[in-house]
């Protein structure tokens, strides 16, 4: 029997969707920040509050009083939502629950999360979402999907039925390795209500830990829109696997078998380890809100200032705010990374 996936009622919102809140995982002694927490701490408090300004926030932490403390004076504190809950480390795009709706039904699926192939350990943090569901945070059916793993970071959706996604991640061995590509796609199709699985099988940022998640390349945005990197220096070596990105963005076509407007966001300059190796940083993981789009900068005056000029020119209903995340790029993500929005009427405080 053949499913007509046409007629699902199934959808994955867009980011740009109206949300109730933003969760973050607070950075401990116990994640790998403990070399660098005052640091880190710093710009989390920075995106807390630019959260803050108009919405609710979600804050995941295993040190409650701690951490209260150092957002007390936070405009708007009161709008934060503690979940007190071990956690191995802070990337909740990664751990976080993937909303969708079908009819007038408010899901969220908890997928398994392995820290990108059993890089890592994720002991704890693949229990949150148990976790804040057990705690009456939510609005909405979690339904348990631990078999299959799946990060938030490697899918993008336009809302509508479009799945964006890259072959690295989600085909890699060390995630659902018993599973075709098309298997994959139906699990995306049933769960997701996927209409359509658009699929890069080049692009990749040196550095980059996650297996090529697709928002560090490339976003869906409104209006039939790809915000992409792009790179203009044929002596970078991540030009060529991005020029076939681009070339491959430039070949895909959305629900009516129209191609999508391209827009192009600069690299940074590349930003170097202590051990002299270059770290993934890139623009395309930005954050969009209610009313903004928190945009990682890395205090490169020209490339920054493009960058959010040219996600101003997308979202031009929303003020575009660049936040400095060289300290997140420490630890090989960004902004998006370290952040999951919460759906609208998916919450229940």
């Amino acid at each position: 029997m053949t499913l007509d996936y046409s007629l699902s009622t199934r959808v994955m919102p867009a980011e740009w969707e109206r949300q109730d809140a933003i969760l973050l995982a607070w950075p401990h002694c116990g994640t790998d920040w403990a070399t660098m927490l005052e640091e880190v701490q710093a710009c989390y408090k920075k995106v807390a509050a630019a959260i803050l300004r108009e919405m609710k926030l979600i804050v995941v932490t295993p040190h409650l009083d701690e951490v209260k403390e150092q957002l007390c004076d936070i405009n708007n504190s009161h709008n934060i939502i503690y979940q007190t809950i071990n956690t191995n480390d802070t990337w909740a795009r990664d751990f976080g629950p993937i909303a969708v709706i079908d009819g007038k039904e408010r899901i969220l699926l908890d997928f398994k999360f392995d820290a990108w192939g059993m890089k890592f350990a994720a002991c704890h943090d693949n229990l949150i979402c148990r976790a804040m569901a057990s705690n009456g945070l939510f609005n909405a059916t979690l339904i348990n999907c631990q078999d299959f793993v799946l990060e938030g970071g490697s899918i993008e959706s336009d809302g509508c039925g479009t799945i964006l996604t890259t072959s690295q991640c989600l085909l890699s061995p060390n995630r659902n390795s018993t599973l075709s590509q098309q298997q994959i796609e139906e699990v995306l199709r049933t769960r997701l209500g996927a209409k359509k699985v658009l699929w890069l099988y080049h692009g990749e940022l040196v550095g980059d830990d996650t297996d090529a998640h697709i928002d560090t390349l490339a976003r869906l945005a409104p209006n039939n829109t790809i915000i992409y990197v792009k790179c203009d220096d044929q002596s970078d070596e991540q030009y060529e696997p991005l020029k076939l990105m681009e070339d491959e963005l430039k070949a895909l076509k959305n629900m009516n078998d129209q191609p999508f407007n391209l827009v192009a966001l600069p690299c940074p300059s590349p930003i170097l380890d202590e051990n002299n190796e270059r770290l993934p940083a890139t623009y395309a993981n930005y954050l969009v809100t209610n009313n903004q789009v928190l945009v990682p900068i890395y205090g490169q005056r020209e490339n920054d200032l493009r960058a959010l000029e040219t996600i101003q020119q997308v979202y031009t209903n929303r003020n575009v705010v660049g936040i400095d995340c060289n300290a997140l790029i420490k630890q090989h993500g960004s902004l998006h990374c370290i952040t999951m929005q919460i759906p609208k009427n998916f919450l229940k405080t």
